[in-house]
């Protein structure tokens, strides 16, 4: 699904990624964490197109990026911040997506599941913050592409809308997708997550599951393992 080659990246001075390495198979969920400024958000923007690598290779669903930007019609991809034209109601930028991709879309389930049919008629920069993120959701799984890439999907959704995403991404896994995500929410990577990538320092520090990850570790617990690693890491 992705393949990664010695992948670098460096803004001014500053390396944010050191020679990754990194093979993603198809379907399935892959968290990919970190602390801040390990590199998290600077590698999927890069498999997504938006910055441009020092060195290395990207390939996706076997097309080098590089040749062809048509690989992104295969991806579906939720920001961490969505930048929505305040002036617009919501239904006028679902229709605006929708008339931009052209696919056949699943809107109207979307809509219904995350209740946002009374806010249809309303501005976006009327809504609150948790109300903005379930339109993300809904213009993010609305077309049916075999990748999706959520960058802190839970930010700001009450805990009814959270279970309901939680079995949003888990009926996407059933239908053979591969899904990226990025949280800060650590139980609920561990509730979500076939397999974990933990940067730190732009370098891959481990890449497996959950259970590998507390055997390494001789930790207990998910959060106690990640604990152990940053602690290392600042020691």
């Amino acid at each position: 699904m992705v393949t990664i080659q010695n992948l670098h990246k460096k803004f001014a001075k500053n390396i944010v990624l050191s020679g990754i390495d990194l093979n993603i198979d198809s379907g399935g969920i892959f968290a990919v964490l970190g602390p801040n400024g390990s590199g998290k958000t600077t590698l999927i923007k890069a498999i997504l197109g938006m910055v441009i690598p020092n060195k290395g290779d990207i390939s996706v669903l076997g097309e080098n990026i590089k040749q062809s930007s048509n690989y992104r019609n295969s991806i579906d991809y939720l920001p961490q911040i969505a930048n929505f034209p305040s002036n617009l109601k919501v239904k006028e930028l679902i229709k605006m997506i929708k008339d931009l991709r052209d696919r056949p879309s699943d809107d109207q389930r979307l809509i219904e599941l995350f209740n946002l049919t009374p806010f249809l008629d309303k501005k976006l920069g009327t809504l609150s913050g948790g109300t903005k993120q379930k339109v993300n959701l809904v213009l993010t799984f609305m077309f049916d592409s075999p990748l999706i890439i959520l960058d802190e999907p839970t930010t700001g959704l009450d805990p009814i809308s959270l279970i309901r995403l939680k079995a949003l991404i888990n009926e996407e896994k059933s239908r053979g997708k591969t899904i990226l995500i990025t949280s800060h929410i650590m139980s609920f990577v561990e509730e979500v997550s076939d397999e974990i990538v933990f940067l730190l320092e732009g370098k891959i520090y481990f890449k497996g599951s959950i259970d590998e990850l507390k055997k390494n570790t001789g930790q207990p617990d998910f959060e106690h393992a990640i604990a152990s690693i940053l602690t290392i890491d600042n020691a």
